[in-house]
């Protein structure tokens, strides 16, 4: 089962933990993409999707209705299906042959009413009815970084008509120094949803390191109070941001449009050993 597996964009790599019997982690070019444990899917090993699990778990009570954009090997809809049970998933993943592999290798169809597309982001979310997702979650990754696609004002708008009026958004994005994209994104994302939050490591937050930021929006009001009271108590130590310190953080940063020229955010050398 430990190998390497080609799949329809180059090859990754499925390695077993050896801490945990059923602990399992994708990589691909070196950049760990996905961890689950197919005997407990609560278990979270990577610090940003514990921070993703601390939103969801706020959330109100009962199943939900989630989208997740980037599959890989469904760490987090595992992780609804099990905490949330008699919620229904769509997941988003464009590599046919990933999505394959895991449900041939990691028990991908042992998880309830979930539901996959091997479709682009973008093209999946269009064929989405309107308010129809109580959770949209963007976790997709070229590599290191976040497709420039996904990342725009015309993309967050056609995701917000997805949601319902009192859903929430949760975007991974990854950054290092300056932390020039993530500004932009929360530009995007705040000039789409009137109430935007940011949960980051310290470290990552100042841009001493590159890591991942999680940022989360909604129509509605966030529970930002049980979010900075979770972020400083919980495994990975972080930090909330919201209002005018959110503001402060994107300091006038422009949006992203289509079809801006970006310079996406690449990791320094041995960032991921």
């Amino acid at each position: 089962m430990p190998g390497r597996y080609p799949v329809t964009f180059g090859e990754v790599e499925l390695l077993a933990d050896l801490d945990r019997p059923a602990g399992w982690v994708i990589s691909k070019d070196g950049v760990p993409q996905s961890y689950v444990d197919l005997d407990d899917p609560t278990y979270l090993d990577f610090e940003y999707v514990q921070l993703m699990a601390i939103v969801i778990d706020l959330l109100a009570e009962g199943p939900v209705d989630a989208v997740h954009v980037g599959g890989c090997a469904c760490t987090l809809p595992r992780y609804v299906a099990a905490t949330r049970p008699g919620s229904r998933q769509i997941v988003v993943e464009p590599d046919g042959d990933l999505v394959q592999l895991v449900r041939d290798q990691l028990r991908l169809k042992s998880v309830p009413r979930l539901k996959v597309r091997v479709l682009d982001g973008r093209a999946a979310t269009a064929a989405l009815p309107d308010a129809s997702a109580d959770l949209f979650v963007l976790d997709a990754f070229s590599g290191a970084t976040m497709p420039l696609d996904l990342a725009t004002r015309e993309y967050m708008d056609d995701v917000a008509r997805v949601l319902r009026p009192g859903g929430t958004l949760l975007v991974n994005v990854a950054d290092g120094k300056g932390l020039a994209f993530a500004r932009r994104l929360l530009a995007t994302v705040g000039g789409v949803f009137p109430h935007t939050a940011l949960l980051a490591e310290p470290g990552v937050l100042r841009g001493r390191r590159f890591g991942n930021l999680i940022v989360t929006a909604s129509p509605a009001e966030l529970p930002t109070a049980g979010l900075t009271r979770r972020c400083a108590g919980g495994l990975t130590q972080a930090r909330c941001l919201y209002g005018e310190a959110l503001t402060n953080f994107v300091a006038g940063a422009p949006p992203l449009r289509d079809g801006d020229p970006v310079v996406t955010p690449v990791p320094p050398p041995g960032v991921f050993g």
